[in-house]
């Protein structure tokens, strides 16, 4: 079998690895992140649930869905934490949708460590638009991923744009 390294995805799973952080979470954290600082890629805030941007994302608008409890196990999500996960999910792709047009998308979550999980403390759920033929050879021959949207533009319109849908 063939392999196919991706060695950016450590030095990304290493930047959460600050001795003098280890009881900080970075989710905890940008849940308590005022939504509009420029430092917060956080874009809409439930009642239990936040959705954020991913600071290195996977394709543009790379959103994840997360609880306010820091929990590691999908089995301690309550009935209502569930349900705001999939309402936000579904919210999530609308707004994507609406913004950016993906032909499709990655929708699911990491649970543990040997599961591929960066940050396997705290639960959080992917959704990573796709469009036809975006896979190409800067991953592979460049060990560079080309993410053509400032996160901050991306903040800015999808945060709109769910506010918009969850409004309705």
């Amino acid at each position: 079998m063939d392999k196919m390294w991706s060695p950016w995805r450590l030095k990304y799973i290493e930047s959460f690895k600050d001795p003098k952080r280890d009881d900080i979470c970075i989710f905890c954290d940008a849940s308590e992140k005022d939504i509009l600082s420029s430092e917060s890629l956080v874009i809409y805030k439930g009642d239990e649930c936040f959705v954020m941007l991913n600071l290195y994302p996977y394709n543009n608008g790379h959103l994840m869905v997360v609880p306010n409890r820091h929990i590691n196990d999908l089995r301690e999500l309550s009935v209502s934490e569930f349900s705001e996960v999939q309402r936000l999910l579904n919210t999530s792709i609308s707004a994507l949708e609406d913004q950016m047009k993906p032909h499709g998308y990655n929708v699911g979550l990491n649970i543990g460590k040997a599961a591929g999980a960066g940050i396997d403390t705290h639960l959080h759920f992917h959704i990573v638009p796709r469009w036809n033929g975006d896979t190409n050879f800067m991953p592979v021959l460049g060990e560079v991923k080309v993410i053509s949207q400032d996160l901050l533009n991306a903040k800015k319109n999808l945060s709109a744009a769910i506010s918009k849908l969850l409004d309705n």
